[in-house]
């Protein structure tokens, strides 16, 4: 899952101290999420969309695995 959190901190002027300290998690977390090495729970990505006041899908962005099983027998 690929994220624009450090561009939508950029806009805002916003560290990533301060964005973690709003979410309710460290900063470590968020430079792992930014740095796509850590997947946010749902609720996580609900409460950092919240706090840019954006859509979850504006933040988050899925894309399959170019090797995983294809997505069309998933119904």
């Amino acid at each position: 899952m690929k994220n624009r959190i450090k561009v939508l901190r950029a806009e805002r002027d916003m560290t990533q101290e301060q964005l973690a300290e709003l979410v309710g998690v460290t900063r470590n977390t968020i430079i792992s999420i930014e740095k796509d090495k850590y997947c946010p729970s749902l609720k996580l990505g609900f409460r950092i969309a919240r706090i840019f006041g954006v859509g979850i899908d504006t933040v988050f962005t899925y894309e399959e695995e170019k090797d995983g099983p294809s997505s069309e027998n998933d119904e």
